[in-house]
């Protein structure tokens, strides 16, 4: 009989986090840091898996042990950071020892607050926990004096400039971590390449087999599966390569295959919509037009 998969534990509060891991209440209500050295319960006793109500800005460096995922390791030499958006489900790591701090924002914190509308253009906080920000020393350097001022602050009594305050260092550590994101698709590029050719040879074979007319239209979210990524960091990093998101690499190849047929072939333009994986030839026809300012008759014609 197969195991069932551990219930996450649900926690809604910051306050109901610290109490949690055996640390004092914070300092403020809805912003929190945490030294992770400082946790004062034994983490093998902790549930497996926890679902906050609140964002989390986890900087690790590894002092011992490695922490596997698929057939690699995470890379925690000079230190990453790991973001969580509200309601994602976050795994302890129980088995290795942290030099580091966890930031943690409520939601409730944002609101009224530009950044509370604009928090969701930060694509990273979407990704899986094996595509965390690896930092250089000296990227690592700045992370952390982002984060004493934030400490600082938040030893100060809560005024009226507190808020204004606390979110401009977060959208500094935002910022700074966007610039970082992009410097690490840029020196990863060659893995990033391979990734890009995968993907396209399995966007090949979806469309030279019968899976997208027994399936539909392939999806990002399939093909950030086949190549165990998360769908947001799959369509970052094509666009820090070739300027176009997963969605937009989909559209280019879907075009692609149906010039190929109507070139080639003397099938019908709803044909060849359904062999693409398209429930309505419409759809086709209108994306068709959309890429080329042709429609497929008009491109047929013109090749002819």
């Amino acid at each position: 009989m197969k195991r069932s998969a551990p219930v996450p534990y649900n926690i809604e509060t910051i306050s109901g986090l610290h109490k949690q891991l055996g640390l004092p209440g914070p300092l403020h209500p809805l912003v929190s840091l945490i030294d992770n050295t400082k946790i004062a319960v034994d983490v093998h006793l902790l549930p497996e898996t926890f679902i906050l109500g609140f964002y989390k800005i986890s900087f690790k460096k590894l002092l011992k042990g490695r922490i596997g995922y698929g057939q690699g390791y995470y890379d925690y030499d000079e230190g990453g950071l790991v973001f969580t958006a509200p309601h994602q489900v976050i795994a302890i790591d129980k088995d290795a020892e942290f030099f580091g701090a966890t930031l943690l924002i409520h939601p409730d914190f944002l609101r009224n607050h530009p950044l509370g509308k604009t928090i969701g253009k930060y694509g990273f906080f979407s990704y899986e926990a094996n595509e965390a920000l690896h930092l250089s020393e000296k990227e690592r350097t700045t992370i952390l004096e982002v984060l004493q001022h934030i400490e600082r602050e938040l030893n100060n009594p809560i005024d009226d400039f507190s808020q204004d305050v606390l979110l401009s260092y977060l959208e500094v550590l935002l910022n700074y971590s966007n610039r970082f994101y992009k410097r690490q698709f840029i020196t990863r590029k060659a893995v990033n390449h391979d990734l890009l050719s995968k993907m396209e040879q399995l966007l090949n074979e979806y469309f030279e087999t019968a899976h997208a007319l027994n399936k539909g239209l392939p999806t990002v979210e399939y093909l950030a599966e086949q190549l165990h990524l998360s769908p947001r960091y799959l369509s970052d990093m094509l666009r820090s390569l070739t300027g176009q998101n997963a969605q937009q690499h989909i559209h280019e190849k879907l075009i692609e295959k149906a010039k190929e047929k109507l070139s080639t072939t003397n099938l019908s333009v709803s044909e060849i919509a359904y062999e693409l994986g398209f429930e309505h030839p419409q759809s086709f026809s209108k994306l068709f037009k959309i890429k080329t300012k042709l429609s497929p008759l008009e491109f047929r014609q013109s090749f002819n």
